[in-house]
């Protein structure tokens, strides 16, 4: 992973590390209600178009908010993302396909080895098997969003408008091979077998291996996810261990909490490994039909500068107000405050000179059969 100087080369990094638990641990509430997919036959099709504005207190001169994943520029008017998914389900074989456009989509294959330009508008492709009386078993194969974090990629499948340091301390999607196979009525278990980490195509000969399960009550439900493999660009050695654990708590179906932890080890060719370690927490309180709040706080403690450059100890907290104008329309205020014990975010001219940086933002999301 290149050590970033600048904001740019940040962006870059995190793109390179934050979410199967986007499709299998969601937010910490279920998404808003949608109007139905359009369908063509038996392919059913849905879309999305996301903007924002954000201010940031410190104007940078530099237009950029530090370590935001995808709420990036400050002070601008901002597309953020659109998409549209045709998707047919497996019976035996489906396949789902994302086209996307938007400063986000760049961002999430910002250090792809393909380039960006060849695969930063399609965010997920994959053929799917389900073969009949194999007791749900499902094989994809393709490029398909991680199963790490508790944070959805689509704004509005999670509370808060901005992502936090756990969605991009870990990979965003992979490349290759995946399966799934209930066990039980209430647990499920994976594996995969894939390039590595935001590669369509792969940096070196070896592949990473995936393991998840998935535990699901009627209040409590708990995701795991461990991925190990070699990350580093013409080798196969000092290989790349992450964990990822997600519980979701809905007492009720007007409050929803998750808590995320995160671990992580990249074994240096030298020796030894440079280590993070991140834990987040969130609840999403739904205070009227057409109104809820957010809170969530994240610490992120990036022991050796592997993600973001400097060894330092990162907290967040963002407190988002939702309101939805009618079916499949919403808009979000957000404030969010981060904070480090180094010198790391842009104030003014001075680039990485404060120690922490406050934003206010407002996004609309538009999307349909979602």
């Amino acid at each position: 992973m290149k050590i970033p100087t600048n904001l740019t080369l940040v962006v870059l990094s995190f793109a390179g590390t934050g979410i199967f638990a986007q499709t299998t641990a969601p937010a910490p509430d279920p998404a808003p209600a949608a109007a139905a997919p359009w369908t063509v036959g038996s392919i059913k099709i849905s879309g999305l178009i996301d903007g924002y504005y954000s201010k940031n207190f410190g104007n940078p001169a530099s237009g950029n908010n530090v370590l935001r994943n995808f709420d990036v520029k400050a002070n601008s008017m901002t597309l953020n993302m659109t998409k549209l998914t045709f998707e047919h389900d497996a019976d035996p074989v489906g396949f789902k396909i994302d086209v996307g456009f938007g400063r986000a989509w760049e961002i999430f294959h910002a250090t792809d080895p393909a380039g960006t330009d060849i695969v930063r508008y399609i965010p997920q492709a994959y053929v799917s098997l389900k073969p009949k009386n194999a007791g749900g078993l499902q094989i994809d194969f393709g490029k398909f969003y991680t199963s790490a974090g508790a944070e959805l990629t689509e704004t509005h499948l999670s509370g808060n408008y901005s992502r936090g340091y756990l969605y991009a301390n870990g990979p965003y999607y992979h490349t290759g091979l995946r399966v799934t196979k209930p066990l039980t009525k209430s647990f499920s278990a994976g594996f995969q077998l894939v390039n590595g980490w935001n590669n369509v195509e792969d940096n070196n000969s070896g592949k990473t291996l995936g393991f998840t399960t998935a535990w699901t009550g009627s209040k409590v439900s708990w995701f795991n996810n461990y991925y190990t493999g070699p990350e580093k660009t013409g080798t196969n050695k000092g290989f790349r261990n992450f964990y990822d654990t997600v519980v979701n708590i809905n007492p009720n179906d007007k409050t929803a909490m998750y808590i995320n932890f995160d671990y992580g080890a990249d074994r240096r060719l030298s020796g030894g490994s440079d280590t993070w370690v991140a834990i987040g927490i969130a609840s999403k309180f739904q205070v009227s039909k057409t109104v809820a709040i957010t809170p969530r706080y994240e610490h992120y403690n990036d022991r050796d500068g592997f993600i973001t450059g400097k060894a330092q100890k990162l907290n967040t907290f963002t407190m988002t107000g939702e309101y939805k104008w009618a079916q499949g329309l919403l808009s979000r205020l957000e404030y969010r405050k981060d904070w480090s014990n180094q010198p790391y975010f842009d104030r003014g001219n001075e680039n990485g000179s404060a120690k922490s940086q406050s934003t206010l933002l407002i996004g609309f999301v538009a999307y349909f059969g979602m």
